[in-house]
């Protein structure tokens, strides 16, 4: 068997967790729009779904990378999804109580869970096979994530947003009972599954040292994860991608609902992105490493994201929606792209430095809300979009300069 196929049935497995990893988050546009009308929110109330969900990774993601240290990889993708099936029945007696705290302390479950996820599953994926084309490989990763949720999109908007609207804020909150128990029944099996597969073998940091730079330890002096700036600036070049990202694709549906157009139409806007996603996973996949580097890539990415943020801000309408769209085209390869440059170099501190970019996904969780702080302030949902300027701009620095610092 070749070295390739040696690692497609683990790639495999890992793709099935992206897709529920993708299902489960992309999920949040949609509870937006469904708990703002339900709960009679404000804008930055009812972002507090998405720092309830994604704060949850600076807070646990050290805890979980030594979690991680002592159950490997395997056991703990298994554990992390029962924790995700906790939080998802949680949402269960949230319905039943009417309770929006509670429905945010589910989210904040889902994302420990999730934590542990990511923490294992993207650097599995980065040292299954050469650096090189890692990015490649986790845009594979992306293809199943992205896919997943346009699929929940349009699932659950189909329950929550769609059809006819009840004015007891009780019958409306009932609507979301069914599908999360199915929700859990899935995550519990998939744990189980996970268990006992014999498919995933485990992989030490140390592998990622010896197949991808041939032994040689970049840095080897370096006492401490916190002297790799490629990897400080990654963490921070992190928190930026994820907050542009998010905004992009679960700011959708509630912006288009503040353009005027019907709850039933623009619960399908959070889906453009989404696709917008797809098309640049599939372009990555065929352009890296072989036509460009995921570098320079990245650098475009940036670029390109500034622009159709731009756009949106002054586009009237559709226009701007589609706007966003393209900004999640943009935002496609720069997740994958990220990790390897970021990671480049750190032998032993893998883990470790793993667990500080998961705690930059933390800019899912501070962005959004701070976009809705800032449309509440200035009255339009539309302007508040700039905070996306700066943020694609770090992106680019990172991109373009800061990968490649070695020292402070």
């Amino acid at each position: 068997m070749s070295k390739k196929n040696s690692y497609l049935g683990p790639l495999f497995i890992i793709g099935i967790l992206f897709f529920v990893m993708g299902f489960v988050t992309w999920v949040n546009g949609t509870l937006i729009t469904f708990f703002k009308k339900a709960f009679s929110l404000d804008n930055t109330s009812s972002y507090l779904v998405t720092f309830a969900f994604f704060i949850s990774y600076t807070v646990m993601a050290i805890p979980c990378s030594m979690v991680l240290k002592k159950t490997g990889f395997k056991n703990g993708m298994s554990l992390a999804l029962g924790v995700m099936a906790v939080g998802t029945l949680i949402f269960i007696p949230a319905a039943e109580m009417a309770s929006y705290p509670l429905f945010l302390v589910g989210l904040f479950t889902i994302g420990i869970g999730l934590t542990v996820l990511q923490t294992a599953s993207n650097p599995y994926a980065t040292i299954l096979g050469p650096r090189e084309s890692a990015a490649q490989r986790i845009s594979i990763m992306g293809i199943a994530n992205k896919g997943a949720g346009i699929i929940s999109q349009i699932v659950i908007g189909k329950i929550l947003l769609a059809g006819a609207t009840s004015s007891d804020p009780k019958e409306e909150l009932d609507k979301v009972a069914m599908p999360y128990m199915i929700l859990t029944a899935i995550l519990i099996g998939l744990a189980l599954l996970i268990k006992f597969s014999k498919g995933l073998t485990e992989v030490s940091e140390e592998e990622e040292d010896d197949s991808n730079q041939a032994g040689i330890h970049l840095n080897a002096d370096k006492s401490s994860v916190l002297k790799y700036p490629n990897l400080v600036l990654g963490v921070l070049a992190i928190f930026c991608y994820v907050g542009v990202e998010v905004l992009a694709a679960d700011t959708i549906i509630t912006y288009g609902v503040s353009l005027g157009f019907p709850e039933t139409e623009a619960s399908f806007f959070g889906t453009y992105p989404l696709v917008g996603m797809l098309v640049g996973y599939f372009l990555g996949i065929v352009l890296i490493p072989k036509f460009v580097s995921q570098q320079a890539y990245l650098t475009f990415s940036a670029i390109l994201g500034m622009v159709a943020a731009l756009f949106a801000i002054y586009s009237p309408g559709f226009t701007s929606i589609i706007c966003l769209a393209i900004a999640g085209f943009a935002n496609a390869v720069i997740w994958p792209a990220l990790w390897p440059l970021a990671l480049h170099g750190l032998g032993k501190f893998t883990k470790i430095g793993s667990a500080l970019l998961v705690m930059g996904i933390s800019g899912g969780a501070i962005i959004p809300v701070a976009y809705g702080k800032i449309a509440d302030s200035i009255k339009s949902t539309q302007h508040a979009y700039w905070i996306m300027i700066p943020l694609y701009i770090f992106i680019l620095y990172f991109g373009l300069v800061g990968h490649k610092k070695k020292s402070w």
